[in-house]
């Protein structure tokens, strides 16, 4: 093969990977909007007075306030005087975090995924964060904190991404978060433990606070499975099989319900919040929690 027809056939590979990777775009950023705009506050629902330039509001003027604070031009008109009271805009960042591993990928008969509703929920809030006027981006480094409808598709992409051979289970990368900043972190919490406490350790040490979604599917909180099961991680590295998988049921219940008391108390080391999500519930409910839990704290 000559030379220029080794890099026609390269290009042609290469597009044809980028539209595969770009065809769940679309639905992604559609579904996220339609979520989003039944709860969509805008710069308006989160006004706050304090550095900024956008005029919000004006205000009697009180004896704390400096004569410099006070509008003249408006106060003329009266006998009171009045400050001009202009919206916070020091927005901070927030960085997602979506586990991308094989586990993510289950889900029981008629369910969605437990990675595509992570996805949408983190799309959603990404949405409503950053038409507040926030810096949002994913960890890793692979997508910085950045203002603008742009900002939208970057992170899309980035969710779909996948960097070499996909895990198991998921742990959260802490890489990019910025001191004093708030991040958000989306996964099942199925794998080891020790690693998420690690990175909520990291983080709080950076001075970060943040939530974690923990996205269940319902198969996983009923465990309906009954006589003989063969259990297997969605990668395949891990199998069990048994003849009486009612029999598993109480011990699985009483392991599942320790993962999440060990997840409260880790948010609440940490400062963090946390709340379960189960793909057969409403996704507008997880997204109105996760905006409160993400909301500024000043």
């Amino acid at each position: 093969m000559s030379e220029r027809a080794r890099m026609a056939a390269q290009h042609a590979d290469l597009r044809q990977d980028g539209e595969a990777l770009a065809a769940p775009l679309p639905a992604l950023l559609a579904d996220a909007e339609h979520l989003a705009s039944n709860m969509l506050l805008g710069e308006h629902g989160r006004r706050r007075p304090g550095i900024g330039e956008e005029f919000w509001q004006y205000r009697p003027a009180m004896a704390s306030d400096g004569a410099r604070l006070i509008d003249w031009r408006r106060s003329a008109r009266s006998d009171t005087h009045y400050i001009r009271e202009k919206e916070w805009q020091a927005a901070q960042s927030v960085v997602i975090w979506v586990d991308g591993s094989q586990s993510m990928d289950f889900a029981s008969q008629g369910r969605q995924t437990k990675g595509d509703r992570a996805r949408l929920l983190a799309m959603a809030i990404a949405i409503l964060l950053l038409r507040g006027g926030e810096r949002v981006g994913l960890t890793g480094n692979m997508v910085p904190p950045r203002r603008g409808e742009v900002q939208l598709l970057r992170i899309a992409q980035g969710l779909f991404s996948t960097d070499g051979e996909r895990e198991d289970f998921g742990a959260p990368d802490v890489t990019g978060i910025l001191p004093k900043s708030r991040a958000l972190f989306v996964s099942d919490f199925m794998g080891p433990l020790v690693e998420v406490e690690a990175a909520l350790t990291e983080a709080a040490d950076l001075g970060v606070r943040g939530a974690l979604l923990q996205v269940l599917d319902p198969a996983e909180e009923a465990f309906p499975f009954d006589g003989r099961t063969v259990f297997e991680s969605m990668g395949g590295g891990m199998r069990h099989e048994t003849l009486e998988a009612a029999a598993l049921r109480d011990r699985y219940l009483k392991r599942l319900a320790d993962r999440k008391d060990r997840l409260a108390d880790l948010a609440r080391i940490t400062g963090w919040q946390v709340t379960c999500h189960h793909t057969g519930d409403s996704a507008q409910a997880a997204l109105l929690w996760l905006f409160g839990a993400l909301e500024r704290r000043r």
